[in-house]
């Protein structure tokens, strides 16, 4: 079977405005989650959040910034990374496809223009609004960024989407329909809505008074997840087409499943988790027993961390070593699956896996060697990336060493 490798990977999350950087504060363990200082956090339950630094967006131009959301701003510097750091790729625009999802779009643009026209009128409301709040508007401003024909696709599946993105990116190349694909996951939705409305949803921890030590994947006292943003892109080729090109190869996406659980609009059901990741590990070829490391999908929620434990656990007779990056960034819902694969890549390539912060007390209900504490090294070729978003969209993805 053909193999999908990744030749370039771009981030801008709450912890560094690249992916080397997000990669170096991981393997530090860093924090990104801080209080909101600002005016409009002081309604809202939750007043905690992982964001990213607010320039990061300004060399694009004050033109291009007018014209889109922050969702689409992240995109494009993360894509233009990602697009850099695999050596800029010579290929017919008509074989170049960009698929990147997102849970929300532009739900910053479509909350505050919603404001301009109930305090201001109509006439106040952006030209621009249209194509600010639309959902496939990251994937469709990189598209034309990059000047790709063969599609521009956005999954809108939750927080799978950014897994979602990689799979549609590899399932393209291996039908044939395109030779490189840009793709993977974005969020800005940092806003008193979304806090309010999560807060409401009880999904949110709130140790408002204690930031740093709110995200607590896979810990005893977790209470919920904290809302992060961000952005994380990769290049995803045909190994004939990078191979050609002399391209340098990180690794591959060598297996992947994308199911439903048909279970419940908000809670998932490891049942149907322990077989998207025993699908994933079919369509790469490999046995349980191959994997040496997991990018746990573990968002610091009560039930959810305890169902994806439930879910390896049937999966992989003998789980192998298991982290999550959400105790430093924060839940980055539409790009969380895409963050996961970049830091499962690195982490084969580089032999190390960065720790799970705040693992101080570890849930007895949950029998899964985390690493915590410190980064720990690895001679694993093989890694599952978990990723499961409200409606039941299952996401697995085995990402390999080169």
């Amino acid at each position: 079977m053909a193999r999908v490798v990744v030749t370039g990977i771009g981030a801008v999350t709450p912890l560094s405005s690249t992916g080397p950087g997000t990669w170096d504060a991981l393997v530090r363990g860093e924090q990104g989650v801080r209080r909101l200082d600002d005016d409009w956090a002081s309604e809202v339950p939750v007043r905690i959040a992982a964001r990213v630094e607010r320039d990061v967006a300004e060399p694009l131009g004050v033109r291009l910034l007018r014209r889109t959301d922050r969702a689409e701003q992240l995109a494009l510097v993360a894509g233009r990374e990602a697009w850099a750091d695999a050596g800029s790729p010579g290929v017919d625009p008509e074989r170049l496809a960009v698929v990147v999802g997102s849970a929300n779009g532009g739900i910053a643009s479509t909350l505050a223009q919603s404001r301009l026209l109930d305090t201001q009128g109509y006439r106040h409301v952006s030209p621009h609004a249209v194509t600010m709040l639309m959902a496939n508007g990251p994937a469709a401003w990189l598209s034309i960024d990059l000047g790709a024909r063969a599609g521009a696709r956005a999954p809108t599946s939750a927080c799978a989407a950014g897994s979602e993105a990689i799979i549609t990116g590899r399932e393209m190349i291996l039908a044939g329909a395109a030779d490189v694909v840009v793709c993977g996951g974005v969020e800005a939705g940092v806003e008193a809505f979304s806090l309010a409305a999560f807060a409401r949803a009880r999904a949110l921890s709130t140790r408002n008074d204690d930031p740093a030590r709110a995200s607590r994947p896979f810990d005893l006292g977790r209470d919920g997840f904290v809302l992060g943003e961000g952005a994380a892109i990769v290049v995803l080729e045909s190994e004939e087409h990078a191979r050609a090109r002399g391209a340098r190869v990180l690794g591959a996406v060598s297996g992947a499943a994308l199911t439903s659980d048909a279970y419940d609009i908000v809670g998932g059901d490891p049942v149907n988790q322990a077989r998207t990741i025993t699908l994933a590990l079919r369509s790469a070829g490999l046995d349980a027993a191959d994997l040496g490391l997991v990018h746990a999908h573990a968002t610091s929620t009560p039930v959810g961390d305890r169902n994806e434990a439930d879910a390896l656990r049937a999966a992989l007779p003998a789980p192998p070593p298991v982290t999550s990056t959400k105790g430093a960034t924060g839940h980055l819902l539409g790009a969380s699956g895409s963050l996961g694969v970049v830091v499962a890549l690195l982490a084969l390539r580089e032999g190390v896996v960065p720790p799970t912060l705040n693992l101080d007390d570890p849930d007895p209900a949950i029998d899964l060697d985390v690493v915590h504490g410190s980064a720990r090294p690895t001679a694993a070729r093989h890694a599952l990336v978990d990723a499961f978003g409200f409606g039941g969209h299952s996401a697995s993805i085995v990402v390999s060493r080169d």
